[in-house]
């Protein structure tokens, strides 16, 4: 247990800042597998922007790695451009 002042209030910032990090990576996931489920083109295309704004932010954060950050926004953008050109 920790014994500083300053020891238990990194505690406290930590749980805090990882139900934050989990909130976001969870939001995004949520996004990404819905943006996946989508059928049509037009509607790829309006929600493409903010899929990848949470990507990139997780990555900024450190949640994820910026190459998996960038292998995910390849893959949706390769998705809905396919669904385009349907």
């Amino acid at each position: 247990m920790a014994h500083h002042k300053s020891a238990k209030k990194r505690i406290r910032q930590t749980a805090k800042r990882r139900l934050a990090n989990r909130y976001y990576a969870k939001t995004t996931r949520n996004f990404i597998r819905d943006l996946r489920a989508m059928k049509t083109g037009p509607e790829v295309e309006t929600v493409l922007p903010k899929a990848f704004q949470l990507v990139d932010k997780l990555a900024k954060r450190g949640y994820i790695h910026k190459n998996k950050a960038s292998n995910l926004k390849s893959k949706l953008a390769a998705r809905a451009n396919s669904l385009k050109a349907k």
